[in-house]
């Protein structure tokens, strides 16, 4: 393999550019191969972003026929709260909604139905990403059982997890993690990378031909460095795994010789230390935490390659109102919707 092109890449502010305006929480990020870009929006639903900037907001509506009362109408779209997003096979989008701990489908004029929101027959807790592979199974995670999230800001508290869901139906695959975030996999689907963002780290499993996981292991560091809260990943074409820092506002870089690489720090470092501090202390408040939270994308949430080559990073944030965006040294990882005629 030839010299990795990360390994001397970095970025400033100066050197961003940005697509979007007025977006609210825009935490993660569809690409399509036109130029398109779908971004998660706080006003429940998702933005439809044109190559030539031109935006629309497209709001999550009860599907025809799926028929409920009117009390049942109005809680359907209260407390709505998109984050992970994935397309399905004939392009609807799957909506992991941190807001009503359910997973969603939308079409692209926005009817809505709700997949799930109990596993067994219990409540799925606090759904946070959707990941689409090449064989239809979907894979969910869920950030904590806790019902407030921030309460779920300890080191020790591992009652996140990973679902996959198929024709067999939901079924949970992967226990004890700690703030579950997002998944990918690797370019074969031999191995689902998980984001672990109080544990500091990301868990590699190996796959199995029934979608089974095994083998849990850390991949790369044991610990992210300082204001290790890693939230979302993504893959280049290189095997890199590119990732963020949520509230240290940090962009990193996984080698595939687990060399940890950060390519911008935008954090306030002392907010930073005391956060940490104040984490591994168990008394995270939510007046600390929120005065995080600074640079091209506040809050910094998830990476997405994208553009005809797949040679654009956009960086989703939880504060930011438009995305960031800059050339990457090496060309992301298709993702399964990429070569899909049904996806558009």
């Amino acid at each position: 393999m030839s010299r990795n092109p990360v390994r001397n890449f970095r970025i400033t502010a100066e050197e961003v550019q940005y697509i979007g305006c007025d977006l609210q929480r825009p935490e993660c990020i569809l690409a399509e191969p036109d130029g398109t870009l779908w971004s998660a929006d706080a006003r429940g639903g998702v933005v439809r972003i044109t190559p030539d900037g031109s935006q629309s907001i497209i709001t999550q509506k009860l599907s025809e026929g799926f028929v409920v009362s009117g009390d049942e109408v109005s809680r359907f779209t209260a407390g709505t709260l998109p984050n992970g997003l994935a397309f399905a096979r004939n392009g609807d989008i799957l909506i992991s909604n941190f807001g009503t701990d359910r997973l969603e489908r939308m079409t692209r004029s926005g009817e809505t139905e709700v997949l799930f929101d109990t596993i067994d027959g219990t409540p799925i807790g606090k759904v946070n990403f959707v990941l689409r592979d090449s064989r239809d199974r979907i894979w969910i995670t869920v950030t904590t059982r806790v019902r407030n999230w921030i309460d779920a800001l300890v080191p020790d508290l591992d009652d996140g997890y990973i679902a996959r869901y198929d024709e067999r139906g939901i079924h949970i695959v992967a226990d004890g993690l700690h703030f579950t975030n997002e998944v990918r996999m690797d370019r074969n689907e031999e191995h689902l990378y998980v984001v672990q963002t109080t544990g500091g780290n990301v868990l590699r499993f190996r796959v199995d031909g029934r979608g089974n996981l095994h083998n849990r292991e850390v991949y790369g560091p044991s610990r992210l460095g300082s204001g290790a809260f890693p939230d979302g990943i993504a893959f280049d074409q290189y095997g890199n795994l590119w990732g963020t820092h949520v509230y240290s506002d940090k962009l990193w870089v996984i080698t595939p010789d687990g060399e940890h690489i950060t390519v911008i720090d935008e954090g306030d470092p002392e907010l930073v230390r005391q956060l940490d501090e104040a984490f591994f202390n168990k008394s995270v408040t939510p007046e600390l935490l929120f005065r995080t939270g600074r640079g091209i994308a506040p809050w910094m949430a998830s990476v997405t390659f994208g553009g005809p080559d797949l040679g654009t990073i956009y960086i989703g944030s939880l504060k930011g109102t438009s995305i960031p965006f800059f050339r990457a040294p090496v060309p992301g990882l298709p993702m399964v919707h990429w070569n899909e005629k049904d996806a558009s």
